[in-house]
């Protein structure tokens, strides 16, 4: 509560709230906005333009596009909290252990986050779906295998530095059980870079997701993500461009608000003095 309360003292951090707030309450608030059925086609209205009865238009099936944007930004972001707080949870946890006991704990645990490092993400991703086949869950697998790697990597470095440090030395004068220390002491100082990293970490995943289905190998249709969204107005761009328009902006509008959100909290758990 004290972090998103210095969070939302940020102007960044409460831009950045205020706009993932207004998504996620126009994600709720579905029936409320608009009285259109997502799934259920009605060639009679393809590829209507914006108007009163339709605000985004419709696309290529005559489905509305305002209901599928913001229907489609609950999936975009548990696909990409799962995908991101996931790996972190478990990167956290290597890091954490990795700098603490170092030596040979330490140059294991590197030596296999090298093995994972010494390929690109994307082609990584890409192959694991490949093998495993394009689906949600698949997604989630994909990206926990590739994505704990920075956190680790943040975390150990943070641990090595903080359990230098004398208040640290005096827990283990203090015979601190190892698991006190690690989790009470240790790890709240240096998960902090962590969480910073995660906001643009979240934007990525959500690119990168919509790249995925762009590709064929994320979510399947008829589910309105927003790269799905986009893949079906490919060959309509001409005749009906706001049905790239809009999922393309609502893409954008959650980068922003996780980048702001990222300034806000890195300028909110900056040590004062």
């Amino acid at each position: 509560m004290l972090v998103l309360k210095n969070l939302l003292r940020s102007r960044a951090g409460a831009v950045g709230v205020a706009m993932l707030a207004l998504m996620l309450a126009g994600a709720a608030l579905v029936p409320v906005l608009s009285p259109w059925d997502g799934y259920a086609l009605d060639f009679g209205a393809a590829m209507q333009p914006p108007s009163l009865s339709h605000w985004f238009g419709t696309d290529n099936f005559g489905r509305d596009i305002l209901t599928r944007v913001l229907t489609g930004a609950l999936f975009d972001l548990r696909i990409a909290v799962i995908c991101v707080f996931g790996p972190m949870a478990f990167g956290t946890l290597v890091g954490l252990v990795a700098g603490y006991f170092g030596g040979r704990v330490d140059a294991a645990l590197m030596r296999l986050t090298d093995v994972v490092w010494a390929f690109p993400f994307y082609v990584l991703v890409l192959a694991i779906v490949g093998v495993l086949g394009p689906s949600e869950a698949n997604l989630y697998i994909a990206f926990f295998v590739v994505n704990w790697i920075g956190y680790a990597r943040i975390v150990r470095g943070e641990t090595i530095l903080i359990a230098r440090l004398e208040y640290i030395e005096a827990t283990r004068v203090l015979r601190f059980g190892t698991l006190r220390v690690l989790l009470r002491h240790i790890l709240p100082n240096a998960v902090t870079p962590a969480l910073v990293y995660a906001m643009s970490d979240v934007v990525l995943t959500v690119q990168a997701v919509a790249a995925l289905s762009f590709f064929g190998l994320g979510v399947q249709p008829p589910a309105p993500e927003w790269g799905i969204l986009i893949v079906e107005s490919i060959d309509y761009m001409r005749e009906a461009p706001w049905m790239t328009l809009f999922p393309g902006l609502a893409i954008v509008w959650i980068g922003i608000a996780f980048s702001l959100m990222g300034e806000g909290l890195s300028t909110a758990l900056k040590p004062k003095g």
